[in-house]
């Protein structure tokens, strides 16, 4: 069922569903001590909030984005504006020099204000290396805004589609894809898991490193616990992303994220948006288009970005378009684990590639297998 709130009062909105069953208390994975709780708005007017995220006012934050000037917009789209700022003495006294992103939400309906406070229940409890940080928030009147920690290099979408310019190197792209595949596996092994649900080449952000960190919280939802194979909700997302079973029944588990994470590797891969209307018909749909070629190597091996030639090692592309294979099935119980993916990128990235590729010398296709299914595996919750 879909998100219950109060229309009456919006000032007690709370994230929960119609069905849900209470969250029990404990930590977050090993890097977040936080208890699972939730705050709603009524709790954030009155000062009760996370300890570890600041509490701003309407006014400091428009004097951080010098009220909001439309020459320091990052971007835009249905959730509002995302303003680039600066929190330093002259917004509140004491504050160390903070270069931030400032996303104010539209005022319009009670979507934002649910999408809003799912964000800051959720990124005011975590804490990982590969999830940005929220480092505040606003709740005045009508007015909803949060601060993020500014990401130099912006989005990995950026990046990656740029029409001129520099391009993403085969290196930097394996680097983000394992970033963001350990965002998801810290979300899917927290005490109670989390599902991402939006996972996306924009929702991925990079520092001035490239290193890479998953943002807007917005559409995240509690996944299955106990004997629970899947939750059931409104079907919401980025067509193109949505793992097809969800879309087609609307239960929702955590390898729905990890078909998510498979059609970004293709398109890292690929060099091709998800969706793309201004290829051939046939080639309107990436995964529909490319997945039945990543199991045949020479065909694969052409189809790959042309913009990476000379990059890489043909071995270590067919790997990781076998992972991307894997993560595509059509069937979740074929897909890996986020933690199986983290460990298949993790020894791509420590590996020395020195061999040539014998599999590309026998010129038919071949399969091969990355992970293993755990053995009496009855569910889709990842253990």
């Amino acid at each position: 069922m879909g998100i219950c709130f109060s229309i009456e009062d919006k000032s007690n909105l709370s994230v929960s569903d119609s069905n849900a069953k209470p969250k029990p208390q404990g930590s977050v994975g090993h890097e977040s001590a936080a208890p699972i709780v939730s705050i709603n708005i009524k709790d954030l007017r009155e000062g009760v909030g996370y300890s570890n995220v600041d509490s701003f006012t309407y006014e400091e934050l428009r004097l951080a984005t010098k009220h909001f000037r439309p020459d320091f917009i990052l971007g835009e789209g249905g959730f509002g504006v995302v303003y680039k700022g600066v929190i330093d003495h002259g917004v509140r006294s004491g504050y160390k020099t903070t270069e931030v992103a400032i996303k104010e939400l539209n005022r319009e309906g009670f979507q934002g204000d649910r999408e809003w406070l799912t964000e800051v229940n959720y990124l005011g409890q975590f804490s990982h290396p590969n999830l940005v940080k929220l480092i505040g928030y606003c709740c005045e009147d009508e007015h909803r805004l949060l601060v993020y920690e500014y990401m130099a290099s912006g989005s990995l979408e950026k990046h990656l589609f740029r029409r001129v310019g520099s391009t993403l190197t085969w290196s930097k792209r394996m680097k983000i894809a394992l970033h963001a595949a350990r965002g998801l596996a810290f979300l899917h092994g927290a005490e109670r898991p989390i599902i991402y649900r939006d996972f996306k080449t924009s929702n991925i952000l990079l520092d001035e490193d490239f290193n890479a960190k998953l943002s807007d919280f917005g559409l995240a939802k509690d996944g299955p616990m106990g004997d629970q194979t899947h939750v059931s909700t409104r079907v919401m997302g980025t067509y193109g992303y949505a793992a097809p079973e969800y879309v087609m029944t609307g239960h929702l588990t955590a390898r729905s994220d990890v078909y998510g994470f498979g059609v970004v590797l293709l398109e890292m891969l690929i060099g091709r948006r998800a969706l793309d209307k201004s290829r051939p018909s046939r080639e309107h749909n990436l995964v529909e288009w490319a997945r039945p070629l990543l199991n045949h190597n020479k065909k694969l091996l052409k189809i790959l970005d042309p913009k990476l030639e000379g990059q890489y090692s043909s071995k270590t592309a067919l790997k990781v378009a076998h992972l991307a294979y894997q993560c595509l099935s059509q069937n979740p119980k074929g897909r890996p684990l986020m933690s199986q993916v983290v460990e298949i990128l993790d020894n791509f990235q420590s590996r020395e590639e020195n061999e040539e590729d014998q599999i590309l010398q026998t010129g038919g296709s071949s399969s091969i297998t990355l992970y293993e299914v755990p053995k009496g595996s009855s569910n889709d919750t990842p253990t």
